[in-house]
């Protein structure tokens, strides 16, 4: 595996990944979940954030304090199962921009084809995070991360809940510049481009379309 490949193999995470797993599980508690899930994978990914300080008097005197340092960041949104991890990550990062990228997979060649982008305009400047909760063929995600590149975007990284080993290499190939971060690598993608073992359908799930 690429050394651009991190797996967030939090015990709350995981917890939380198999529970979501479940077949029984309702649309409820899967949406409630992604979105905690959402903000344990988004603490992982801002872990090396710059940091700067800050004068600042606390109720007992002055202190020079660590804050972060530059631009607020971008999640920009994979459409449409994206939206649904925006939330818990907003919930740690309320301050930051949210750009969406909108993307279907035609199901007969499973390659992605775009009909909506919107992002801030200076996102040069911002170090960008795209989520998708699955990452399969990863045609999608190689769009996006693609059509962000041409937008400006130079300091990207790519979240997602589960990968196939497919699509982990297929990425890799096409952005080796981009760190990808998921909660798992499962066993394989089947004839019709799903994730196996996986957790079926992660857009149906969350909007309560399947």
């Amino acid at each position: 595996m690429t050394t651009n490949l991190h797996i967030i193999d939090h015990p709350l995470i995981q917890h939380k990944l198999t529970l979501m797993r479940r077949r029984e599980t309702s649309t409820r508690t899967f949406r409630q979940l992604v979105n905690e899930i959402a903000m344990l994978l988004c603490y992982e990914v801002t872990r090396d954030l710059p940091l700067t300080t800050e004068l600042i008097n606390t109720p007992m005197e002055e202190m020079d304090a660590p804050i972060l340092a530059g631009k607020k960041l971008c999640f920009v949104s994979v459409l449409r199962a994206g939206n649904g991890l925006l939330d818990g990550m907003l919930n740690l990062i309320p301050s930051a921009r949210v750009g969406h990228v909108g993307l279907y997979r035609d199901h007969d060649t499973l390659q992605a084809v775009e009909y909506y982008y919107k992002v801030p305009s200076d996102i040069a400047d911002r170090l960008v995070i795209a989520v998708d909760p699955m990452l399969a063929t990863a045609n999608s995600a190689i769009a996006a991360v693609q059509r962000l590149k041409d937008g400006g975007a130079n300091n990207i990284r790519f979240l997602c809940l589960l990968a196939a080993p497919e699509g982990v290499e297929a990425f890799n190939k096409a952005h080796p510049d981009v760190p990808l971060y998921t909660a798992a690598v499962d066993r394989q993608l089947n004839e019709a481009g799903y994730i196996l073992p996986g957790l079926g359908d992660a857009g149906d799930r969350i909007f309560g379309t399947k």
